[in-house]
Parts: structure tokens; C-alpha cells; sequence
């Protein structure tokens, strides 16, 4: 896998044995006959909290026990619920729980953490060896602490593909020459889109402008960071802590006209909380999403008064014309408070034996993410795991992960720096311009129902005049959210 373009992962491992900091080795402060108790919060749901919890079970009943390590998992809910629960288990609020041993931690919220000094260290129980069997990426994103030392161990992680309905993809392909070859660009996705969207209205030549949407994407602050990225443009550029802006106008003009500009005009959509719901209710052919998101990809379009069976189609998520091959690198790790050695040793012994090939696999089986160490990232080493442990996998999921393994070595994984307010100013990207896109649409929606034409409706929204407005509203939003 290449390197993100940043501090690279072998340059973080360089600070941590330059630091001194080489691992605990094999003296281990654990006690088999006085077991220490781990607590373990997540914000696993569903049948990834039922492979987490029989993973944890596991680990209790062999390696916890020969060691001496009792973990007990909790799941906290959503990631906000957990997020909020560790805030107020810091600032010890009247009512809270008592700091857990480890816990679910994108890197903003571990970051915040970090700087009230809560984190552990975990480059004292990592040697370089250890180090570099995780994909060097990955250990780079975990080392968020000033000296470069690691504070968040990576234990599952996900990028983007694109997911499409394939039984109502090969009718549109059909009657229009469209192709999948055109849907590896962005801006191929965007011609696509309008073509569908012209195709469904001229089936309907009595009632004008009721043409259908053909796609939507998750996570619009991806489509920032990496877009930008993939146009040789790093947004936030962060250094000692500190951030600075990089929003040149000419490459916002190419993600604004090809993600406002088809919402505006109906190619794109976005309507119900996940765009797989959109694609269940018949309202978009295709989407960008998390490789999570493969086990929500329905099996049917349900309709008002009817449903029917849908096949599926696994790309790669579209790179825009001409750009970099980034994909997005995300996917919360786990972080391990700040207490005493046996604890801190202890956590980081699950840790590892969490994300040793077998298992890191056997979860990703049901939860669609990816493994983090370098052994387990290919379709043979998944095809081992589940002969072996004989493992039922959804053919979705199956077909997402060797989707992306076919594509690593051609693939940038990137994921910014932390800083401070980062979480403030990816607000600002998630939905500064796509809240600006869904009251816009509505805006021209109700003047098609008025009689007008497409290009009359939507004609005033996309001229360069709104783009610029536009452009420095959502210059200043962002100066604001990260100098809060």
C-alpha cells in the first residue's frame, strides 16, 4: 500500500524507538491466579456486537486465561452516545461511569482525549516488530500524541466503495449505451446521471421533468477531503496541532459542480438517513459508501404498492478525471486509558490478539471492515480464514472486501490529521453545501410543478455568480468552526 502522502507510517514508528520506546517484551506484570479485569466500550450493533462479544468470550476462555485477563464488553449505543459517555466519564459528571479501560475512538474524539492526558501510551508495549506487521497507515492515524508516540491502536477499518442495483442498471445500459466503464470517474458518474435522469422522464413524455435520480453518496465530508485530495489539494493541512486551510477556488468549483450542481437538477439524491435506503425505496440506482455499508445493500426495491428482487454490482468508489487514485481511510480504533501498568499492559494483550489475522478476519466477515495488519489484506488469506474456521459470509460483504484487496496496491489510503475543532469544521463539510443542495432542489422541484422547464428552474442556481457565493459562505463557515 502506499504511503498517504504525510508522515509516513515507518516515520512514526522512527519517533517511537527514537523515543526509546520499545516494548514491554516478554515481562509481563500480569498474574494468571489474580486475573485483571478489562472493560471494553463500543459502539458495535447488531451482528457486529454478536461477532465482537463471541470474539471476547473467546479470548476469556483461552489466551485471557493462560494470561490472566478477564475482559467484559459494553456496547454504548451509537458512536455519539459513546462519544458523549467518555466526556462525561473525564469530566466526572454527577451519574457518569467510571473511565473504561478501552474504548472506540475516532481520531478527533482521541485526539480531544489526548490533550487532557488520558490516553495510555501504547508505544511502551508495541516493539518495532510488533509495529510493523499493521499496514504502516494505519499505525501513522494512531500516532496523534506531540512527541509522535502512539495513543490509538487500529483495529478494524473501512474505506468507500460504490454499490449499484444492477437489475435496474442493465435495462438503463441497455436502452442508452451507458457503461460501468464510465462510472469509474466521477465526473462519468455525473454524465451518467444525467442520462438517467433524461432517459426515466422521456418515459413519462405526458408528465415533464419527472425524471429519476441516479445516485447519492454517504459522508459528503469524504467527498471534500478526498476529492481534494485526489485533485493534489490537502484541505487541512495540520502541523504541530495547528491547521491550515487550503481551499484553492478552482478545485471547489469541480466538487461543487459535480455534487450540488446534479442535486440541484435531480440527477443526484439524497432523501432517506443512508443512501441505501434510497436504493430499497427505488429512489437511487447507485451510491458511495462505506464498505460497512455492503450488509445494508437491500435485496429488493420496496415500492408503495409493490417490491421486487435486485441483484448487485461491487466497484470501487469513482476517482475524479485526471486525479490521484486516494481512497478514504477510516474506521474507529481503540484507545486505551491512562491507569497502571498491569491494566494499560493488559488492554494492549486483547488488542493484539484482537487483530491477529484469523480473528481480525472473522470479525470483518460480519462487519464489512477491513483487517488492519498487513498478513490479512488479500482474497486468499479471507478465503483461508473462512475454509478453516468455516464461516458463513453474505455475498455482499464477501464480494466488498476482495473488491478492495483486489485494488490496495493501486489505492492511497488517506485520512487527515487531527486537530483541534476538527470535528467542528468536518461538520462544515458534511453539511454546509449538502443542506444548501436539498433546499435548493426543493426550491426548483416546486417550480417544475409550476410548469417550468429544468433549465428555467434550475438555470439561476448553477451560474458562477451562486457558485461564488456560495464559495466564500462556505470559506468563512469553515474559518469559524476551526477558530472556535
Amino acid at each position: 500500500m502506499k504511503s498517504t502522502g504525510r508522515l509516513t507510517g515507518s516515520i512514526c514508528l522512527a519517533a517511537v524507538l527514537a523515543l526509546g520506546l520499545t516494548g514491554c517484551g516478554d515481562k509481563s506484570p500480569l498474574d494468571p491466579g489474580n486475573p485483571v479485569s478489562l472493560t471494553v466500550w463500543h459502539y458495535y450493533n447488531g451482528s457486529q456486537q454478536v461477532a465482537f462479544d463471541a470474539l471476547v468470550e473467546e479470548f476469556n476462555d483461552t489466551v485471557g486465561r493462560e494470561k490472566g485477563i478477564y475482559v467484559q464488553s459494553y456496547s454504548q449505543g451509537s458512536v455519539s452516545d459513546l462519544e458523549t459517555a467518555v466526556r462525561e466519564s473525564i469530566s466526572e459528571k454527577v451519574g457518569s461511569a467510571e473511565m473504561p479501560d478501552i474504548f472506540s475512538s475516532y481520531a478527533d474524539t482521541a485526539y480531544e482525549v489526548e490533550q487532557v492526558g488520558a490516553l495510555a501510551n501504547l508505544s511502551d508495549y508495541l516493539d518495532k516488530e510488533e509495529l510493523e506487521k499493521y499496514v504502516d497507515s494505519y499505525i501513522e492515524e494512531g500516532c496523534i500524541a506531540a512527541d509522535g508516540t502512539l495513543r490509538i491502536f487500529p483495529t478494524a477499518k473501512s474505506t468507500e466503495i460504490m454499490m449499484i442495483n444492477r437489475t435496474d442498471w442493465e435495462p438503463f445500459a441497455a436502452a442508452t449505451g451507458a457503461s460501468l466503464e464510465e462510472l469509474k470517474t466521477i465526473e462519468g458518474v455525473t454524465a451518467a446521471a444525467q442520462a438517467y435522469y433524461e432517459w426515466t422522464d422521456s418515459q413519462t413524455p405526458d408528465i415533464p421533468g419527472d425524471g429519476r435520480a441516479f445516485y447519492g453518496r454517504d459522508a459528503v465530508a469524504n467527498y471534500f477531503i478526498i476529492g481534494m485530495q485526489q485533485l493534489g489539494v490537502e484541505i487541512f493541512m495540520v502541523e504541530n496541532g495547528q491547521v491550515t486551510l487550503n481551499l484553492p477556488k478552482q478545485e471547489l468549483y469541480r466538487l461543487w459542480e459535480n455534487y450540488y450542481v446534479p442535486m440541484v437538477r435531480g440527477y443526484f439524491g439524497a432523501y432517506g438517513s443512508f443512501r441505501s435506503d434510497d436504493v430499497k425505496t427505488g429512489d437511487l440506482l447507485a451510491y458511495t459508501g462505506s464498505t460497512s455499508s455492503a450488509m445494508y445493500f437491500p435485496g429488493q426495491v420496496e415500492l408503495d404498492d409493490s417490491s421486487y428482487a435486485i441483484e448487485y454490482i461491487v466497484m470501487p468508489a469513482p476517482v475524479f478525471e485526471g486525479g490521484a487514485r486516494y481512497a478514504v481511510q477510516q474506521g474507529a480504533g481503540m484507545v486505551v486509558s491512562k491507569s497502571d501498568e498491569k491494566h494499560e499492559y493488559a488492554s494492549v494483550e486483547f488488542l493484539k490478539w484482537f487483530t491477529e489475522a484469523e480473528n481480525n478476519l472473522r470479525f470483518g466477515c460480519v462487519s464489512g471492515y477491513l483487517p488492519v495488519r498487513k498478513e490479512a489484506n488479500s482474497a486468499e488469506k479471507l478465503d483461508q480464514v473462512i475454509a478453516e474456521q468455516q464461516l458463513e459470509v453474505a455475498p455482499k460483504t464477501y464480494d466488498c472486501l476482495t473488491t478492495i484487496f483486489k485494488e490496495m496496491d493501486s489505492l492511497t489510503l488517506y485520512t487527515n490529521k487531527s486537530f483541534e475543532n476538527g470535528s467542528a469544521a468536518r461538520k462544515v463539510l458534511e453539511y454546509n453545501l449538502a443542506d444548501k443542495a436539498a433546499q435548493d432542489r426543493t426550491d426548483v422541484a416546486e417550480m417544475l410543478k409550476q410548469g417550468k422547464s429544468l433549465e428555467e428552474a434550475a438555470g439561476p442556481y448553477v451560474t458562477e455568480a451562486a457558485f461564488e457565493e456560495w464559495y466564500q459562505a462556505f470559506c468563512e463557515a469553515l474559518n469559524a468552526a476551526v477558530n472556535k
